[in-house]
């Protein structure tokens, strides 16, 4: 089976991001999206703004762009279109890898073959997709330089799931895990860890024996964390939960360009990128799924290191690229977050805070998101977190 690779600029980027329409009164997931995306396309498909399984969800998504901030603008764009939409309708925007607190038999099913196909499919694991991600896409030239690097980015799975980690909360309960998200979503059974390949032969072999078998209808069903997308000429990274600020967005979308790019660079001057063991990926990425930031992960035949440490060497060998790709500052996030509190700690403190409450962790969420920086976590007392969305806002450094 012949699957055309369409080469990419090195390092081009594109981003999409999974958002939350969420109905102020109520706090709850509430459809809208198709309403919403009606109105923005004039009644056709609009190019940046799109539907997704749930009714209560907008993708939008950038067009192929140069530099991390060059994403950021271009998303920005969007958001300023869809938010006055949704706020007409009473909603609100926000996003994290699951909802708190809303269930997820109550939501609607957008109308499309597609996904009607999926529910028949996969039935009840497809139903409960009530989730949410960021996903980076960065340019690859050639097919088989694609494949050794999603190989080689499989290490960096648990690092990116720990920044990211945004779902403790799963129907109103506290899961006890930092993502939630990844674990349901990596039960669908074409999902999850991304199979090691020799290249792009074998990569072709095996999509056309899970067509062959029925498992899949297009290569597009194959959901691994880190994959292979021809169409686009890119790997694209899906492992981040859904991130509530464009801030951490512009942090996992700078982290994928360095990273993509440093390989690109190594594979050049005639290295072989690392291929780690699967069984190490697959304990690695459960410890950051359960305790995010404050997992450690294997590292050498049989040693362990706290992921924040991991994280940040990974940030100063990141630097030369950061500098020359113009990202410099959105890769400085990552230590504001190892600093301030990933996600799934920040909305721990607001219920803490509040008594419980997981629907002031949904008015801290729609917050953060208005505000466009995360409400860090140091030097504040916990109550402070849940105060007026416009000084934390301020607090936490400024706008959208």
């Amino acid at each position: 089976m012949h699957i055309p690779y369409q080469s990419s600029p090195t390092s081009s980027l594109g981003v999409e991001w999974e958002l939350q329409l969420v109905d102020r009164e109520t706090r709850q997931l509430s459809s809208g999206a198709a309403e919403i995306l009606s109105v923005l396309g004039h009644g056709g498909e609009h190019p940046t703004a799109k539907k997704e399984l749930l009714q209560s969800t907008i993708e939008v998504i950038t067009g192929v762009c140069t530099t991390v901030p060059e994403a950021m603008a271009d998303l920005g764009r969007t958001i300023e279109q869809v938010v006055p939409l949704a706020a007409e309708r009473g909603l609100g925007l926000m996003c994290t890898g699951t909802h708190p607190i809303t269930d997820w038999q109550t939501q609607k099913i957008s109308d499309d073959d597609r996904y009607r196909k999926l529910l028949d499919d996969m039935q009840w694991l497809a139903r409960r997709m009530q989730i949410f991600g960021v996903h980076v896409h960065v340019g690859v030239r050639s097919p088989d330089k694609a494949i050794a690097m999603v190989n080689a980015l499989s290490a960096y799975i648990p690092h990116f799931l720990a920044l990211s980690a945004s779902s403790p909360y799963w129907v109103g309960k506290d899961t006890g895990l930092a993502s939630s998200r990844s674990k349901v979503f990596e039960c669908l059974p074409t999902a999850g860890l991304p199979h090691q390949l020799d290249g792009w032969a074998q990569f072709e072999s095996y999509m056309e024996t899970l067509i062959k078998t029925r498992t899949i209808s297009s290569i597009k069903e194959v959901w691994w964390d880190v994959r292979p997308h021809p169409t686009y000429g890119t790997v694209e990274l899906r492992i981040a939960d859904g991130l509530p600020t464009l801030a951490e967005v512009s942090m996992v979308a700078a982290l994928s360009q360095c990273l993509v790019d440093t390989f690109d660079r190594e594979i050049d001057k005639g290295y072989t990128l690392p291929r780690p063991r699967r069984w190490v990926v697959q304990e690695n990425k459960w410890r950051a799924a359960r305790y995010g930031l404050e997992a450690s992960i294997i590292v050498g035949e049989d040693g362990v290191q706290p992921v924040r440490d991991a994280l940040r060497e990974l940030v100063q060998d990141m630097r030369p690229s950061a500098q020359r790709l113009g990202c410099a500052s959105e890769l400085d996030v990552v230590e504001q977050v190892l600093e301030g509190g990933a996600s799934y700690a920040r909305q721990r403190s607001v219920a803490a805070a509040s008594g419980g409450d997981l629907l002031a962790v949904v008015d801290s969420l729609l917050a953060e998101f208005e505000a466009g920086h995360p409400l860090w976590l140091p030097a504040r007392e916990p109550a402070e977190l849940v105060g007026e969305p416009g000084a934390a806002g301020a607090a936490a450094g400024g706008g959208g």
